[in-house]
């Protein structure tokens, strides 16, 4: 039965911060065991460290070796053998240069099929900055290191928004909302939700950039000129019930978001502030459009409460259980609309050229 199971990666994240301890937190109930198989990436000492400030918690793990991993075990791949001066709280480059370690030996197992998905622990992306030039985020590392077209989508229950445009700051929004990009995300969105979350006719809602939704004009253009015209262009190419660009506020106030499978709005606080309200502990970050499943809980390391035993891991574990149903989801998705295999046997001599099989007849 164990052997059947999911195999998830669970990546440290900052050293100095909470996910270590969330890793140990979530992977000590042992019901955990019954869904998948875990393999944490850190270091035995690190894992020890966090451990002893954690009563009452068991986490036993076995070393992976020769990347052999026991199916029913907590499995610990040793990331680095020496020792870490480690700091709780403290923002260092020891903390991102070791989360990189981490990071980089969880995608070198992905990319050898070794697991199903991968939780990452949180970061601080400043921090990582400062050992992997480039770096914004780890949706965009695992895009770089995987290809596709990573989409941020955080989701809690049947909420799901994705922010059109990303890490920038607020004074470059309205420059990189274009009707591209608009039908872009539209499509990948529409894509994720049927083949990750298994949503046959997706219900997306568009979300104004200005107040009011622009009040016709008078408080900013952009949602006649570019947002409602790429929905309607969306309309005619995409498979789902496309509605706005409705005024963000009232949208969020009047509970119309229940209405829709996912929202999809102009920038960053504009989605997210109100998916953490709502979600709460519970929220997900996860990264659609990728060849590989990942996930991350939804918020950063929480340096003010590392080793202070007071992490909540209600996000990470949130993360771990939406990992295993999009595993699940793609294997449903793939099976029913992969392309049927129509039997084929040589034709006799007396076949005319347009013969036409029964199965291809009948493909049903």
């Amino acid at each position: 039965m164990a052997e059947s199971l999911p195999v998830l990666g669970f990546t440290c994240g900052d050293l100095n911060g909470i996910g270590p301890e969330l890793l140990i937190r979530t992977l000590s109930n042992k019901t955990f065991l019954e869904l998948c198989t875990p393999v944490v990436f850190c270091s035995g000492k690190v894992m020890a460290y966090y451990k002893k400030n954690l009563s009452g918690l068991e986490f036993i793990y076995v070393p992976v070796k020769n990347n052999k991993i026991q199916p029913g075990k907590i499995n610990l791949e040793h990331c680095w053998e020496e020792d870490v001066k480690l700091e709780p709280g403290v923002l260092n480059a020891t903390g991102a240069m070791y989360a990189l370690k981490s990071l980089e030996k969880a995608r070198d197992f992905l990319k050898a099929g070794l697991l199903d998905a991968v939780v990452t622990a949180p970061v601080a992306k400043s921090n990582m900055a400062g050992v992997l030039p480039g770096f914004v985020g780890q949706t965009e590392y695992f895009g770089q290191q995987f290809g596709g077209k990573p989409l941020m989508m955080m989701a809690w229950g049947s909420l799901r928004v994705v922010p059109l445009t990303g890490h920038i700051p607020v004074a470059k929004v309205s420059e990189q909302i274009t009707q591209e990009r608009i039908l872009d995300h539209l499509e990948r969105i529409s894509q994720a939700l049927r083949r990750d979350f298994l949503v046959p006719k997706p219900r997306i809602a568009v979300l104004a950039l200005n107040p009011h939704a622009g009040d016709q004009g008078l408080l900013g253009s952009e949602e006649e000129t570019v947002i409602r015209p790429a929905i309607q262009a969306a309309e005619k190419n995409i498979q789902a019930l496309l509605a706005g660009p409705f005024s963000p506020d009232a949208f969020w106030a009047q509970g119309t978001w229940r209405h829709f499978d996912a929202v999809l709005a102009m920038y960053h606080d504009q989605g997210l502030i109100p998916f953490k309200m709502l979600a709460g502990r519970e929220g997900v970050n996860f990264t659609a459009g990728l060849p590989v499943v990942r996930v991350s809980p939804d918020h950063g390391p929480a340096f003010d409460v590392a080793g202070k035993s007071k992490a909540d891991e209600q996000s990470l574990r949130a993360a771990a259980f939406l990992a295993l149903d999009i595993i699940k989801n793609r294997k449903t998705f793939d099976e029913a609309t992969k392309n049927p295999l129509i039997p084929s046997s040589p034709k006799s001599k007396d076949q005319p050229a347009d013969y036409k099989s029964e199965a291809q007849e009948n493909p049903e």
